[in-house]
């Protein structure tokens, strides 16, 4: 299969409302639009997470950023722009994604990402992806496609057919960022 044939066949699965289990820039991952509450449900079902935990949304740059985050804080293009690997940040105040997306502190992690099957996904579906690593919630989050469990597996709506791709095999660091100016690094 080609990247194009993956990356239109997952966004046909997401423009439905489906959830997709994909490649990302770190560990393999189940997605979904993210302005799309019934499908962000379906997410936290199929991981059997507490929907008070947040989910992750990728992006495709700065632009989008700002079209979901009401005050982008300046030190984050910073911190951006000098991490070597992948780097989500939590900000205050998102807007334009799914109610069920949001932290009861009215917060949401966002990763700007550089890896090329997820950019090209996401400027198609023109909206953030949720990005949750491919486990049950308390279990290892695999590092190779071949770790992700029958359930997950057959659990989604669409498996992006490379498995092949080349993806990091550890999480993104998280850093907390609020509009006072405060940085916290929840993982490292």
């Amino acid at each position: 299969m080609s990247i194009d044939t993956e990356i239109n066949n997952a966004l046909n699965t997401l423009k439905k409302g489906g959830i997709i289990l994909y490649p990302t820039d770190t560990v393999w991952g189940i997605g979904c639009d993210a302005t799309n509450a019934d499908a962000v449900d379906q997410v936290y079902k199929l991981k059997n997470r507490d929907d008070s935990k947040a989910l992750i949304c990728l992006v495709d740059g700065y632009r989008m950023l700002e079209q979901h985050i009401e005050n982008v804080p300046e030190v984050a293009y910073d911190i951006l722009k000098n991490t070597f690997k992948p780097t989500t940040v939590i900000y205050d105040q998102p807007i334009r994604v799914a109610g069920n997306l949001v932290a009861e502190d009215n917060t949401l992690a966002i990763r700007v990402v550089k890896h090329n099957f997820c950019q090209q996904l996401i400027k198609k579906l023109k909206r953030p992806l949720v990005s949750t690593s491919a486990n049950i919630s308390g279990m290892p989050a695999p590092k190779s496609f071949k770790d992700i469990s029958p359930e997950i597996l057959n659990g989604v709506d669409y498996v992006v057919n490379l498995q092949k791709e080349k993806s990091g095999s550890k999480p993104s660091s998280i850093i907390k960022l609020s509009n006072s100016g405060v940085v916290t690094i929840i993982r490292k």
